[in-house]
C-alpha cells in the first residue's frame, strides 16, 4: 500500500457540495476588522498633540518613530529638486517602468474625466451641475518595511488627471532615509510637496494643518493600523478614500486553466501580509489537484514563504464548485478586491458578476499587472465593501455642484408644488418663500 506523502502547505479545500459548506464558506470570509482599542487610544493622543504643538508634536514624533531628528520642521519637506535628483539616479529600467505605469494609468483615468451639464426647461429655467477639483489633497505613502512608488503613481495621477492643483504627500523615512523610488515617483506625477513624516502624526497634520504642513481637504492612501486609525478619526473635518482592509484575491479557474500561473496568483495576494486572503473557486476537482501540487512545488523559491504560509493557513482556501454559475453566485457573495476570471470564455461569466473591485478577463490578465501598470486604479474596496464601494478613480478628487436658475415664470410654476409640500411638513417660511416669488411684482 503507498503512503500518502503529507501536504507541504496548510491550505483549506472545501466543496459546495457538502452539507457544512455554508457555515465552512462563512468562517472563511469572517474577519474581525473591529479597532484595537488601545492603538485607537494612542492614536487619539497623537492626534490632539499634534493639533496643539504642530510642528513641533511632528519632530518630536519623527525622532521617536523614525529614529532621525529633523534640525527644524523645514527638514521635514523634500524639495521638487530633490525629488527630480531622485529620478535621475534611478536605473533607467526602473525610470522607463515608472514612466510606462505613469503614462498608463494617466491614459485610463483621463476617461473618468466627470464634466459639468446644463438643460434649459421651456420656461427658461436651467438645472444643471458644475464640477470642480477639491482645491488640496494629502497622500499618505508607507514607508516603513517596504517603498511603494505603485501607491503613489496610482493615487498622485488620478487626482492630477482629476484637476487637484495641490497634493500634498507624506512619507516615512527610517532612520532619516527616502526612497529614491518614491520621490522619482512623486516627480513623474506632479505632486507639489513631499513630507517626511508618517503614522498618525502625519494624518493629523494633513488634517488639521501645521506650520509646515498645510492642511488638506481629503486624505487617500494605504497605512498601517494606526494610519488607518487616524484617518476614521479625522473624518468629517477632511475627506478619506476609504479604510482598506487586508489584501484579497478570487480565482474562477476552469479545465482550461494553468496551474502554475493560478498557483503564482494566489501567491502574489498571501504575500502580503498574514491576513491577505487567497481564493480559488473551480468546478474541476482535477485542477484543484493541480493547482495545490503546483503551490507545493513552488512555495519554497519565495522569498516571502512564511508570510504566505501564515496567510494560506489562517484565510486561504480551494474549494470546488458544481459548476460556474455557482462559482459566480459565490464570488458576488464574497464581493472580492481582485477576481480573475480564469476560464476559457470569461465574457460569457461577466454578466453575471456582480460585486468586484477590479475584474481580471482570461488567462493573461494576471492581477500584478492591474496593481503596477495596466491602467486602472489599484485602490479597490476590501472585505466585501465592493458590494457597495469603487475602486479609487478621477471621481473622487472631484465635487459636484447642482446649479438651479429659475426664471419668473419657472418660479410661479414651482412655487405651488413647492408650497404645499412645505405646508405639509409644516414649515410655514418654507412656504411663503416660494409663494412671494410666484406673486405679481408691485
Amino acid at each position: 500500500r503507498l503512503s500518502r506523502r503529507p501536504p507541504v502547505l496548510e491550505l483549506r479545500r472545501l466543496s459546495s457540495r457538502d452539507p457544512g459548506f455554508e457555515a465552512q464558506l462563512s468562517a472563511l470570509l469572517a474577519f474581525e476588522g473591529a479597532q484595537d482599542e488601545s492603538v485607537d487610544r494612542d492614536v487619539a493622543a497623537i492626534l490632539l498633540d499634534v493639533q496643539r504643538r504642530g510642528d513641533e508634536a511632528l519632530v518630536d514624533y519623527t525622532r521617536r518613530f523614525d529614529r532621525w531628528s529633523p534640525a527644524s520642521p523645514a527638514e521635514l519637506e523634500v524639495s521638487a529638486a530633490a525629488c527630480a535628483e531622485a529620478l535621475g539616479r534611478i536605473g533607467a529600467a526602473e525610470r522607463e517602468a515608472l514612466e510606462t505605469a505613469a503614462s498608463r494609468i494617466r491614459d485610463f483615468h483621463a476617461h473618468q474625466h466627470l464634466r459639468g451639464w446644463r438643460i434649459e426647461e421651456d420656461d427658461a429655467t436651467m438645472l444643471g451641475q458644475q464640477v470642480t477639483p477639491l482645491d488640496r489633497v494629502g497622500l499618505y505613502v508607507p514607508g516603513g518595511k517596504a517603498a511603494y512608488p505603485s501607491s503613489v503613481l496610482m493615487n498622485a495621477v488620478a487626482a492630477k488627471v482629476a484637476g487637484v492643483p495641490e497634493l500634498v504627500l507624506v512619507v516615512p523615512t527610517p532612520d532619516g532615509i527616502a526612497n529614491d523610488h518614491v520621490l522619482a515617483a512623486a516627480s513623474l506625477a506632479g505632486v507639489d510637496r513631499v513630507f517626511r513624516v508618517g503614522g498618525a502624526q502625519a494624518i493629523g497634520a494633513l488634517a488639521f494643518g501645521t506650520g509646515t504642513i498645510p492642511p488638506v481637504d481629503k486624505i487617500v492612501g494605504p497605512g498601517n493600523a494606526y494610519v488607518a486609525a487616524a484617518k476614521r478619526r479625522v473624518f468629517g473635518r477632511v475627506g478619506i478614500d476609504m479604510v482598506a482592509g487586508p489584501s484579497e484575491i478570487l480565482i474562477v479557474a476552469d479545465a482550461s486553466a494553468n496551474p502554475e500561473w493560478v498557483a503564482m496568483d494566489l501567491f502574489s495576494q498571501a504575500e502580503h501580509d498574514e491576513i491577505a486572503q487567497s481564493i480559488l473557486l473551480t468546478p474541476e476537482p482535477a485542477i484543484a489537484d493541480r493547482v495545490l501540487a503546483a503551490m507545493e512545488k513552488a512555495i519554497a523559491s519565495l522569498p516571502r514563504r512564511a508570510i504566505v504560509e501564515a496567510s494560506l493557513a489562517n484565510r486561504g482556501a480551494i474549494v470546488v464548485v458544481r459548476d460556474l454559475d455557482e462559482a459566480c453566485a459565490i464570488a458576488n457573495r464574497i464581493a472580492p478586491e481582485h477576481l480573475e476570471l480564469a476560464v476559457a470564455d470569461p465574457e460569457a461569466l461577466l454578466p453575471k458578476i456582480r460585486h468586484a473591485g477590479a475584474i481580471f478577463l482570461g488567462h493573461f490578465s494576471s492581477e500584478s499587472l492591474g496593481d503596477y501598470c495596466a491602467g486602472p486604479n489599484h485602490v479597490l474596496p476590501t472585505s466585501r465593501t465592493a458590494r457597495f464601494s469603487s475602486p479609487l478613480g478621477v471621481y473622487d478628487f472631484q465635487k459636484r455642484s447642482s446649479l438651479i436658475r429659475v426664471s419668473r415664470e419657472g418660479a410661479a410654476r414651482l412655487g405651488v408644488t413647492a408650497t404645499r409640500l412645505a405646508r405639509a411638513e409644516g414649515l410655514e417660511a418654507h412656504a411663503r418663500s416660494a409663494e412671494l416669488r410666484g406673486e405679481e411684482p408691485a
